[in-house]
């Protein structure tokens, strides 16, 4: 009998922003989006300071300095 485990990874490797989504691209392959709706220091951010992030912790989270705002990347997947 053959066992399938899937390993979820909840590290982020890269972001991009388009039609008001966020999509996260996950290290174990997923690509998730999500609306920048939900945040609204994101969705009244400019393109400048929207893509003036950092990843922290090695890709837990996600952090803009300009806007004061962090991400843990968990947390946007569950």
């Amino acid at each position: 009998m053959s066992i399938l485990t899937i390993n979820k990874s909840y590290l982020a490797k890269d972001i991009s922003f388009r039609n008001q989504m966020m999509i996260l691209f996950l290290t174990d392959g997923r690509e998730i989006a999500i609306p920048i709706e939900w945040f609204p220091t994101l969705r009244d951010a400019s393109p400048e300071d929207l893509n003036n992030w950092r990843f922290i912790g090695n890709g837990i989270g996600i952090h803009w300095e300009t806007l004061d705002e962090d991400l843990l990347v968990e947390n946007l997947v569950r």
